[in-house]
């Protein structure tokens, strides 16, 4: 397998890594990040420009990507720069479009914010057990910590349709829409739905759907390995510089060992994020992104530990940004199912192969 990346992924990689840090640095990350609407809609529409959001459609959908390497390569630098701009709603929302055949004109150019309501408070990450309901073009239900839904213009809702999934888009304004802050920066909300009127846009969606959640979970991976760098990064400096009993910390054996144990997990995410993108489309798509997301978890959970402890008290500081990176590592596991429920899924598929 070549894993360079293809000229036109190279040069999107390297405009959005000097956009991000020459105007979105970490600092302004923390201080959009934790205030409504959670994140900073003048970069966003920035971003836009850009073409960021259309790199995760394909050419006949309006885009000029859309394949796996397409998303990681965006997800990765996104990552790598702690960025909290709602992407993954986009994401998510441009394969629930583009499955429907609906124009994404708005969604990938920015001006219209759509967020994807599938989560419930009884089911966050399994499909089978939603309870919202469909009624004609009537929808009751809600959805719980919708991503990016705290100023999103419209929904994507996956409702029950009889004996079927099926997805509907639900304006904001005719919808109850609770936004709040989550803790490790960014923005989500709880959609309440009572005899809401809503579009329909796709019926039997559950493929659709899981196509949708297997893009947000490999999204989240490239996300976490971008993080991770940058994390490590900061971790090894301190290393270097910190000195104790007159000699550099990094000199001392037992951190050595633990910063090579962090290293070696690093690499082993990211391989596996670069075999889940190289699978999205085949028949085994949702499998490579459920062992993806597991190690992922796993991964990012040690480097943010780790971080923390060598680091010491000043790791805990708000104005230190492995603090606030952290967080982000820790709480990616919980977005679109976490370690325990992406090995359940890979142990069922292999005994029903």
């Amino acid at each position: 397998m070549d894993f360079n990346h293809t000229d036109d992924r190279r040069m999107l990689k390297d405009s959005l890594d000097r956009y991000l840090a020459d105007h979105y640095p970490v600092e302004h990350r923390i201080k959009v990040s934790y205030d409504a609407p959670y994140h900073d809609p003048s970069k966003w529409a920035e971003m836009a420009e850009l073409g960021v959001l259309h790199a995760l459609a394909p050419e006949d959908q309006g885009g000029f990507g859309g394949a796996g390497f397409d998303i990681t390569t965006v997800f990765e630098a996104l990552g790598g720069a702690l960025n909290p701009e709602p992407v993954l709603a986009t994401l998510l929302a441009s394969r629930l479009m583009g499955a429907a055949g609906a124009d994404q004109e708005k969604l990938l150019a920015g001006t219209k914010r759509y967020a994807v309501a599938i989560g419930e408070l009884d089911a966050p990450y399994t499909l089978d057990e939603i309870s919202t309901t469909a009624s004609g073009d009537k929808l009751t239900g809600r959805k719980s910590v919708v991503y990016g839904g705290n100023d999103a213009d419209a929904f994507l809702v996956v409702a029950r349709n009889g004996a079927t999934l099926a997805v509907y888009e639900v304006q904001a304004a005719a919808a109850t829409v609770h936004g709040y802050g989550l803790i490790d920066g960014g923005g989500a909300a709880e959609l309440l739905l009572d005899n809401t009127p809503g579009t329909l846009l796709i019926d039997g969606a559950e493929a659709a759907v899981q196509d949708a959640i297997d893009a947000g979970a490999l999204a989240l991976c490239a996300e976490a390995v971008g993080l991770m760098d940058t994390t490590f990064a900061i971790l090894l400096d301190y290393l270097r510089t910190r000195k104790q009993f007159g000699v550099a910390i990094g000199k001392f054996q037992a951190l050595q060992h633990r910063a090579v144990d962090v290293i070696a997990e690093m690499e082993q995410a990211r391989s596996i994020t670069i075999y889940a993108a190289s699978r999205m489309g085949a028949p085994d798509q949702s499998r490579a992104v459920s062992m993806a997301k597991n190690m992922i978890g796993r991964a990012a959970k040690l480097c943010a530990e780790e971080s923390i402890q060598m680091h010491g008290g000043i790791a805990m500081t708000w104005e230190y940004p492995v603090s606030h990176m952290a967080k982000r590592l820790v709480m990616i596991d919980h977005q679109l199912g976490d370690t325990d429920y992406h090995v359940e899924r890979v142990m069922d598929q292999y005994m029903t192969a």
